[in-house]
């Protein structure tokens, strides 16, 4: 199969599909939809089931495709699919029957604007569809929010790892700048495919009849009619939640050591952050960043502590406010958190980042 660390120039989707195939990853249904087609297109014109046995196949629709991924997790396989916006829309019934089951799986969202069908270029409005769950019930899904081509390569086999730990669906919340740009890329080490006995060992759980001998049958369900089961069944989600929400808050910070005020942003409005954080440097303002990798579950206490010394947080997002909410809560009022937005596909320019800091911080009167 070639050099274990092959360096290749790729697109952010292009990466998705490289990294699935080397990080065993048993399954992939999908359905093509802008900007993140080529995740399926990769997938078909490198035919990992003739290196691999890793089956790719087009879907009739999205709802066809999270519905597979729910079988295919319930048998305890690395599966995955991959959306965009509206595609995910529909895709939210399953990955709440995945939740409420404890299916783990990948859903990949290359998001674009909205609502409905909206334009074809980048967004970050999925967020809150993303991290409040999306569907009906009191559930999570694990989000991670790649900043470039390389993470959307090292979060696949991170995502899959997580989902399997927990038991529970995972998503890369990506957008069609980073699903779209081209940078060079360090893709992971081949792993094989785990067999049915490794399976077996690792997912007792699974609904796929190996070990019937030694074992009743598996049911895989989210449905108890008995209200007081189904009150012990979300106690026992909850408490899953609590442990992934102690354990697995992941966060990168630039400059923030020093700074007077800080930028929250994520995915590619960070990218374009961090611009503007050089920039305003340049011109004196002593700026920091932080970014949530994950976005569920969020690093609230870290916000709360970076609160304690900057006098203002920018909140910057490719949506109308999202995010901002989540910023504010951990806050809690201890000072000003204003928010910055494009809309409809519109990626903002660091000049103008700087400039609503200028205007909402550093030269308000």
């Amino acid at each position: 199969m070639g050099e274990e660390r092959e360096v290749l120039l790729l697109k952010g989707n292009e990466a998705i599909a490289h990294a699935a195939i080397r990080c065993g990853c048993d399954g992939y249904f999908g359905y093509p939809i802008t900007p993140q087609s080529e995740v399926l297109e990769t997938l078909a014109a490198l035919k990992p089931w003739e290196t691999t046995g890793m089956v790719v196949l087009q879907a009739e629709s999205e709802v066809a495709s999270i519905n597979m991924l729910y079988g295919a997790g319930g048998s305890g396989k690395r599966a995955m699919t991959s959306s965009s916006s509206p595609g995910v829309a529909l895709m939210q019934e399953g990955i709440g029957y995945m939740a409420g089951a404890e299916v783990p799986g990948l859903i990949v969202n290359v998001q674009r604007g909205g609502p409905g069908l909206g334009t074809i270029q980048p967004s970050q409005s999925d967020y809150n569809q993303a991290t409040r769950g999306g569907g009906n019930g009191d559930y999570n899904v694990i989000v991670l929010a790649p900043a470039s081509v390389q993470e959307m390569a090292d979060f696949v086999d991170l995502a899959f790892e997580l989902a399997f730990r927990y038991r529970n669906p995972a998503m890369i919340l990506s957008d069609g700048v980073i699903g779209q740009m081209m940078e060079k890329v360090v893709l992971p080490p081949y792993k094989p495919r785990r067999t049915e006995e490794e399976i077996a060992q690792e997912c007792p759980w699974a609904a796929n009849g190996h070990g019937l001998k030694n074992r009743k049958p598996n049911v895989i369900t989210s449905l108890e009619l008995e209200s007081s089961v189904m009150e012990v069944r979300n106690l026992h989600l909850q408490e899953k939640y609590r442990q992934i929400a102690e354990n697995e808050v992941r966060y990168e910070e630039n400059g923030c050591d020093d700074c007077d005020y800080a930028i929250v942003a994520f995915g590619s409005a960070a990218r374009i952050s961090q611009k503007a954080v050089d920039t305003a440097r340049k011109k004196g303002y002593k700026i920091g960043i932080f970014r949530p990798i994950t976005l569920w579950p969020f690093p609230e206490k870290e916000i709360a502590r970076l609160s304690e010394h900057v006098k203002g947080i920018l909140v910057v997002e490719i949506n109308a406010g999202q995010m901002v909410f989540d910023v504010r809560a951990a806050v809690n009022g201890r000072i000003p958190v204003e928010h910055f937005g494009r809309l409809g596909g519109i990626v903002p320019d660091p000049d103008e980042i700087v400039q609503a800091l200028e205007e909402r911080f550093i030269h308000r009167k």
